[in-house]
């Protein structure tokens, strides 16, 4: 059990590290409105989480009560997006690039709203926690719903911890990222190997 969720808050510190869009967006804003904004961005979008953890949960955890076969089939898709996202990072671009030009000055309340329908409004977050979740189920006796919640929980506060990282050190990582252009290189290979572990473990 202690494994198991020390394996998903591992995975998931290593895919938060990742750049994608919602941690540049959030290094952006701190960038150019200073770390509060970046962290009211940070809490939008970690609010967003809590639906897409909800509407997992319950949606799954009626599958696996009714046909245990067809969360089978929920694991094979999962292992098979992630392979899929695997080969989406291979062929993107590894350098890390970020514009700060024509940035629009929001309130933190707007940016706390765009963060949290960001997250709400895309469709590939909840096949991410459709695919990602149900891997690291970790109890015979606690029921699934609260088990994904658990999983959401340390999914938000992992997630958390790097994104608000990110906007108090939102300086300090730009000048870092425009002076190491290997940067990228390292955090490409590092979701790509995750991606596949994670798909390995459910195939085999």
């Amino acid at each position: 059990m202690i494994e198991t969720l020390l394996s998903f808050v591992l995975t998931t510190l290593i895919l938060s590290i990742s750049p994608g869009p919602d941690n540049i967006f959030v290094l952006v804003q701190s960038i150019v409105n200073g770390k509060k904004y970046g962290l009211a961005t940070v809490f939008g979008l970690m609010s967003g989480c809590i639906i897409h953890t909800t509407l997992v949960a319950f949606g799954v955890s009626t599958i696996i009560k009714e046909n245990p076969s067809i969360f089978f089939i929920i694991k094979l898709f999962g292992a098979l997006y992630l392979l899929y996202l695997a080969y989406k990072v291979y062929k993107s671009d590894a350098e890390i690039t970020f514009s700060t030009s024509n940035v629009e000055k929001k309130s933190t309340i707007e940016l706390f709203k765009t963060g949290f329908w960001m997250n709400v409004l895309n469709p590939k977050v909840t096949i991410f926690f459709l695919a990602f979740f149900p891997q690291f189920l970790f109890s015979d006796t606690i029921s699934t719903i609260a088990q994904f919640y658990i999983l959401g929980g340390l999914f938000i506060l992992t997630s958390f911890i790097i994104f608000s990282s990110i906007a108090f050190l939102a300086g300090s990582i730009s000048i870092y990222i425009r002076q190491n252009k290997k940067a990228g290189i390292y955090l490409k290979w590092m979701q790509i190997v995750v991606f596949i572990a994670i798909a390995a473990l459910i195939l085999v």
